[in-house]
């Protein structure tokens, strides 16, 4: 029986990765517009060169790209960029489109809600409540909270113990099998995949289920628990 259904945040929910590209080109586009003499595919490859060696949510990647460029800082690219690449991420900052619709259905179904995010706090946090969904979800569990990252068992574990619910009433939601599913299932839970979300063209994700769509989630509770 399923008694709960956690959720991994980013291209699971909203579409990340369309969000940090449309950002990222307003920012180039921003220091272009301020001066600074780039090119705007060369400098997007740069800098998502930096994120992939750092981290996605490394909030210097303007900073580290422009010292790489200049040899130097230089202040007023780099406002330019962040002002335009700030703007461009809260306009492009959406749910995938049946989330809402999904996640009120299940609460009325009785099931408690949760995310796992390998996100900092902050930064998940700002993503939930820009979103409007702080109210939804019992428990939040982020990087900050346990300092590891999925598929460690212990963001895992420490939202099992905040929902006080056994792992094998658990589904666990994510788009990235070799962490969302592989974590969730060395605890016990049951694990759906969402392939809408994936960008690494999996072809066997080693969940329980796989989604095209978020809204299926319904369907797979009430077999579950009938």
């Amino acid at each position: 029986m399923i008694k709960a259904v956690i959720f991994d945040l980013d291209n699971t929910l909203l579409d990340f990765l369309k969000m940090k590209t449309q950002a990222v080109d307003a920012g180039i586009q921003g220091m272009i517009e301020a001066g600074f003499n780039i090119n705007p595919k060369t400098a997007k490859k740069k800098i998502f060169k930096i994120y992939e060696a750092v981290g996605w949510e490394h909030q210097e990647v303007f900073d580290d790209f422009i010292q790489s460029e200049l040899g130097e800082k230089n202040y007023k690219y780099l406002a330019a960029g962040i002002v335009a690449y700030r703007k461009a991420k809260e306009a492009s900052l959406i749910l995938y489109p049946t989330v809402n619709l999904t996640l009120m259905t299940l609460s009325k179904m009785g099931l408690k809600l949760g995310v796992v995010s390998d996100a900092p706090s902050r930064e998940a946090w700002i993503r939930i409540c820009s979103l409007n969904m702080h109210h939804i979800f019992d428990e939040v569990v982020t990087f900050d909270d346990t300092k590891v990252r999925k598929p460690s068992p212990e963001p895992f574990k420490r939202i099992i113990d905040l929902l006080k619910i056994s792992p094998e009433h658990i589904l666990m939601v994510g788009d990235w099998p070799d962490r969302d599913v592989i974590g969730a299932k060395e605890v016990g839970m049951k694990t759906a995949f969402a392939k809408y979300g994936d960008s690494f063209g999996t072809q066997h994700s080693g969940a329980d289920y796989d989604l095209d769509d978020l809204s299926e989630l319904i369907e797979i509770v009430k077999t579950e628990n009938d």
